[in-house]
């Protein structure tokens, strides 16, 4: 069964230099029926003014991920670290115990667009960590590209949860085929563009409940970037 989450109904948050929208119930925005899918907690689609972000801020006991569209987010935290996010990176932070980060556009004249992705982990209390990595278009071009899971497993970050997250790129022409793994449901994100997923349409933004569904096919008449989670 695929259920779509309809891109138009995500909360929405809008100031001078933020304009975010939330496929989960987050900060101002409530709705009972889209509080997480599994350990899934939050997808915020941030877009971020020249000069604009998030001042220190503190996290706990959360896998916090962020993924690049377009442009570049600086990130600092109080475990020393100090990097650069831009598209084709992905950034893992555990929260565990207790961390504290910025994230601010790294330009002064073009804004950052970036997909940040919370996962509950599924033990409280770890020791905070960090990690980033790059993974080239060519690796998530006509496929999806194994990017974070318990693990590691082939160059991924690793996510303390029972979770696969995948990314992937398609073009005009190319399809995709993916096999769920047993016990697994699945949660496929639009990052950008407009693809079918066994036939139905999702656009940019939209997102689809998997459940009970091994095989999964999509393809795209244009160019199209998609987030698919696998999790118990």
């Amino acid at each position: 069964m695929i259920v779509i989450r309809d891109r138009e109904r995500r909360g929405h948050t809008k100031i001078s230099w933020l304009d975010s929208r939330h496929t989960f119930s987050f900060g101002g925005f409530h709705d009972q029926k889209y509080m997480g899918f599994g350990a899934l907690r939050v997808i915020n689609d941030d877009r971020v003014a020249p000069g604009g972000g998030f001042g220190q801020h503190s996290h706990r006991d959360m896998e916090i991920i962020t993924y690049v569209l377009e442009g570049a987010l600086e990130h600092n935290d109080t475990l020393g670290n100090g990097s650069v996010i831009a598209p084709g990176d992905v950034q893992r932070m555990s929260a565990g115990t207790g961390i504290r980060h910025s994230e601010f556009n790294a330009s002064k004249s073009e804004p950052v667009h970036f997909l940040q992705l919370w996962i509950i982990p599924d033990s409280q209390g770890i020791e905070p960590s960090y990690e980033q990595k790059r993974f080239p278009q060519a690796e998530r071009q006509g496929r999806l590209r194994l990017m974070g899971e318990r693990f590691g497993t082939d160059g991924a970050v690793i996510i303390h949860q029972d979770v696969r997250l995948y990314a992937g790129q398609i073009a005009q022409g190319e399809s995709l085929r993916h096999e769920v793994t047993n016990d697994y449901r699945a949660w496929l994100h639009v990052a950008r563009g407009i693809v079918r997923l066994n036939g139905k349409e999702l656009c940019e933004g939209d997102s689809a409940a998997i459940t009970s569904e091994r095989e999964l096919e999509l393809d795209t008449d244009s160019h199209a970037e998609v987030l698919l989670f696998e999790l118990v």
